[in-house]
């Protein structure tokens, strides 16, 4: 059995799913256009709806088609989630449901993750194969700095990389003049080409190779 692999990506604050603005948007849009759907599928998804992303991995597992999902399609699963901010504390959220569904997952990745209340976004739950974080630490709102394994032996936290733009500004065109005036660091991380790439190559290398 073969799965398609699936990769999730979470908007942080209020950001709508479809918001082109936001790089998670754009990198969705490059996948989605660079591989078939049949090759790949690529969701997005905003934070606060972690569960009908589960429900949507589910489905698209289910290659039978019977409603439940066997021993064998969970085993099968390929998967990579990634978000900023509240996106990024949902990534860690989904991979723990997951896990106690006991779906494995590839691949999360964090970009400048902030903690929605009630969850933990520092321990990466054992069924991610990999991990990584990546963060800034100036200006009003700033994301974890470290992120661990809960259980080393089976997840590897590939890095965690902090990030400056200070010397190296980066253009916030589109942003509203709140998030620019407020959050400008935390969304310049979030808008930053270089983070990205980044991102799209480990989604690339983990599930297309």
């Amino acid at each position: 059995m073969v799965s398609t692999p699936i990769v999730v990506g979470f908007l942080g604050g209020f950001v709508g799913h479809e918001n082109a603005i936001h790089y998670e948007v754009q990198l969705a849009q490059h996948l989605s256009s660079d591989v078939s759907s049949a090759a790949l599928r690529v969701l997005t998804f905003e934070n606060r709806h972690g569960e009908q992303a589960r429900q949507q991995i589910m489905r698209l597992l289910d290659a039978n088609g019977d409603g439940n999902l066997s021993a064998d399609e969970k085993s099968h699963a390929r998967i990579a989630i990634y978000g900023h901010s509240w996106g990024a504390s949902e990534t860690v959220t989904l991979a723990r449901e997951l896990a106690r569904d006991q779906i494995p997952v590839l691949l999360t990745v964090q970009v400048d993750s902030v903690r929605k209340p009630g969850q933990d976004d520092t321990w990466i739950p054992a069924n991610v194969l990999q991990a990584v974080n990546f963060f800034q630490l100036d200006g009003l709102l700033h994301g974890r700095s470290e992120i661990r394994a809960a259980d080393a032996s089976r997840t590897e936290i590939l890095g965690n990389f902090q990030e400056g733009y200070k010397s190296k500004p980066v253009s916030l065109q589109g942003y509203p003049w709140y998030a620019r005036l407020f959050m400008k660091p935390h969304i310049e991380i979030e808008s930053d080409p270089v983070v990205w790439k980044k991102v799209e190559a480990l989604i690339r290398s983990k599930l297309l190779n």
